[in-house]
């Protein structure tokens, strides 16, 4: 926004006025630096190398990845569930704290709603880039043809395609719904092309007080929508795996266990995205230490519940008296894969404990660190839960070993940047703070005559 004044240094400890708020948060939208241009071309060479070995695969078919019998649920699946966990946290942010009144969240949620929106349309790619022959993905969608030919709704593939579909349509309608208000503010202050998109995206809103009712009440029916969403999303791409007979995924446990494990790392995700933005955009007025202290407390309780999912798994394992359970647990822990166990467990059990301690939960730097560290970690569960079931099944001839190759190590890359893209682009047209809500959280304006009374 180059008609955007500079924002004022003002005290840290002075709660910023409705004027301020909106200067602040707008000046985020001003036209970017060359480092955002730097960025966003190391973002789109990685995006060009996932796409060149997506084209790769798309020539030769599946057989350049690492696949092999029984082995045919590996990277891509594992990058598919980690994508939807991701997106959990911004709905829970927005949706389950908003019922809940929890203050904290008005300065990080915007974030968390953008992430959420981006995170499931990286997903969404993974079960079309999984079947190889992805022209043939609208198979899969249940609609009327002149074939007579329908989907089998007892796949686990047409169950994700439902949940994928409902989630993001319902991600994309609450941000839109939470932008209103906000736009409208940057429509104020905006010239050119930028006035007439705002406008547009506004819907004309004005403010009135008949607005703000009608608005209130369906950003909270929205909310109330949206909260069995995150629990149920979460459970239909578990009960792909629980639904199946492989040892190790025939467990009731799986669908809390992704639940948590899906907020646990979209809260982690978060924070990774939110120190570095704090600092880029000046913003430490709006999101304080404080907020990011109660975000660390979201990842110690939901990280403490995954640690004990962990812990269930391994003692269920032993205590069926099932041979074949017992000996995929064994194989996870001590096998082929015990690399990428013990990876796993460093990054979700034991670097979460640090968390503990409130002189690491206010220290962004370390907690940004852990952060990173429990990204790592809820990838490689998600990569131990499918690769090392399908590896140790119940015939020893059929026991296999699976390593990524070269294009589906391109094409995860690629999903981060595809990810990264979106999220630098929202950052130039999306408020990244929410203005109104900012404002309700901070002190209301004073009359002339008083702030005139307090100043003498």
């Amino acid at each position: 926004m180059g008609t955007v004044a500079e924002p004022l240094p003002a005290p840290a400890t002075a709660p910023p006025t409705y004027a301020e708020v909106t200067r602040d948060v707008i000046a985020t939208l001003r036209p970017p630096g060359r480092k955002y241009y730097i960025g966003l071309a190391f973002v789109l060479a990685g995006l060009a190398w996932g796409a060149f070995c997506w084209a790769w695969q798309l020539r030769f078919g599946l057989g350049v990845t690492g696949y092999q019998p029984p082995i045919f649920w590996g990277t891509y699946i594992a990058c598919f569930v980690f994508w939807v966990g991701i997106a959990h946290s911004g709905t829970l942010i927005s949706a389950i704290l908003l019922l809940f009144r929890s203050g904290w969240r008005t300065a990080v949620y915007r974030a968390a709603e953008m992430m959420t929106v981006f995170a499931v349309m990286t997903a969404g790619l993974f079960p079309i880039l999984h079947l190889g022959r992805a022209w043939y993905a609208y198979w899969v969608f249940p609609y009327p043809n002149f074939r007579g030919l329908w989907s089998n709704f007892r796949s686990p593939l047409v169950w994700d395609v439902f949940a994928i579909s409902t989630y993001l349509t319902v991600s994309v309608t609450f941000l839109t719904m939470g932008l209103i208000p906000d736009f409208a503010a940057v429509r104020d202050q905006a010239r050119g092309w930028r006035k007439r998109f705002y406008s547009l995206a506004s819907f004309g809103w004005k403010g009135s007080d008949r607005e703000w009712r009608h608005w209130g009440k369906m950003y909270l029916y929205l909310a109330g929508f949206a909260t069995p969403l995150v629990l149920s999303v979460h459970s239909v791409v578990s009960w792909d795996f629980a639904m199946a007979i492989v040892p190790g995924w025939h467990a009731t446990i799986f669908a809390p266990y992704f639940v948590a494990g899906a907020i646990f790392s979209g809260c982690a995700l978060v924070v990774t995205i939110l120190v570095p933005l704090r600092k880029q955009f000046h913003l430490e007025r709006y999101i304080q230490v404080r907020h990011f202290d109660s975000l660390a407390k979201v990842i110690l309780l939901t990280g403490s519940i995954v640690a004990y999912a962990y812990v269930v798994e391994f003692f269920m394992s032993w205590y069926s008296g099932n041979i074949f359970e017992r000996q995929s647990f064994y194989a996870r822990a001590f096998g082929e894969y015990w690399w990428a166990t013990w990876i796993m467990l460093s990054c979700n059990v034991f670097v979460p404990l640090l968390l503990w301690f409130k002189r690491v939960r206010t220290n962004l730097r370390a907690l940004w660190i852990i952060s990173i560290f429990i990204n790592i970690g809820m990838y490689f569960e998600r990569w131990v839960i499918i690769v090392t079931g399908l590896s140790h099944e119940y015939e020893p001839w059929q026991w296999s070993y699976y390593l990524p190759r070269w294009p589906e190590i391109g094409i995860l890359v690629g999903s981060f940047c595809w990810f990264t893209m979106w999220f630098l682009l929202a950052l130039k047209f999306l408020p990244v703070v929410a203005i109104s809500e900012m404002k309700e959280a901070g002190p209301p304006p004073l009359r002339a005559g008083a702030r005139a009374g307090s100043q003498a």
